[in-house]
């Protein structure tokens, strides 16, 4: 099989912020059904630097300030999103030669912005532009290595639904001036599941017919939204609540935990207004993890 020709490249895993999460059902096997808003940070994530490896097998090295909490075995997501491709690729008789990868760990751990599934999903990417062939197969099937793993790899904002697989790419946001907050809180996505209520709550609302002329007319909108996780997470970890609450009180015309959390986001009305709560913040609790996004 000719090997797939892989140049030293350097991706980005933008984080993801869910601006709404609607836990809407739950499946025989247990997986939950969701209802998402999703959005993507243009330049704030990870950093996977991708390299053809001189040994016979993939090879992984983790650094950046949050390379601790990173697992570097068999069970890292990237070493698995690799050996998932190479099967999907074998099957087009295309082969993925081993890869030498260094994970660049920007993006708190267990924080609900996407982190593993985003690093996942830019691996992917960059095989799939490289075998077109194998794309739509490597798109669909990439649930298998988490249920974000889909969104992410489309990196778009998109409406999500069922356990993260349908991807419907959405239009008319406007910019957004998001800062996201974490208070270095580590939250189990299994634990906070697992302890939810309720599976069978409302869906989300209709989006508007014109889309969101401004950030005025999306948080109006958000207003009318949830994320079913969030009682839950804050219950786990009350800080949570207390950056939400920093948050409106910077001037954040909305903010609320985004997946599983413990990460909060506030949407700011322009930039100005986000850059200076952000400084503030910074100054103010000098052990959050605070990060710009639009």
């Amino acid at each position: 099989m000719p090997p797939l020709a892989i140049p030293p490249t350097r991706l980005l895993a933008p984080a993801k912020i869910n601006l709404a999460l609607h836990v809407v059902d739950r499946r025989a096997d247990g997986y939950h059904c969701l209802e998402s808003l999703v959005v993507f940070a243009a330049d704030t994530g990870d950093r996977v630097t991708v390299a053809p490896a001189s040994a016979a097998q993939d090879r992984l090295e983790v650094g950046g300030p949050f390379a601790a909490f990173v697992p570097a075995g068999a069970d890292n997501i990237l070493l698995r999103a690799a050996s998932f491709a190479r099967t999907v690729l074998a099957e087009r008789d295309l082969a993925l030669p081993p890869l030498a990868i260094h994970l660049d760990k920007r993006l708190p751990v267990a924080a609900g912005i996407g982190g593993g599934s985003a690093d996942a999903a830019a691996l992917l990417r960059m095989i799939a532009d490289r075998a077109p062939d194998a794309a739509k197969r490597l798109a669909r099937e990439s649930i298998a290595l988490g249920a974000d793993v889909p969104m992410c790899l489309d990196g778009r904002p998109a409406l999500i639904s069922g356990i993260g697989e349908t991807v419907s790419p959405l239009t008319g946001l406007p910019s957004l001036p998001l800062l996201m907050v974490n208070p270095r809180a580590p939250v189990s996505t299994a634990d906070v599941f697992a302890r939810v209520p309720r599976r069978d709550n409302p869906p989300l609302p209709p989006l508007p017919p014109g889309g969101f002329p401004d950030i005025a007319a999306l948080a109006t909108w958000l207003s009318r939204t949830r994320n079913d996780l969030e009682p839950t997470a804050v219950d786990m970890v009350p800080a949570i609540a207390t950056v939400r609450r920093r948050l409106i009180a910077e001037g954040a015309r909305f903010a609320r935990m985004s997946g599983s959390g413990a990460t909060v986001f506030g949407l700011f009305e322009d930039e100005d207004h986000m850059r200076r709560a952000r400084s503030r913040i910074e100054a103010a609790c000098p052990g959050w993890w605070v990060s710009g996004a639009n």
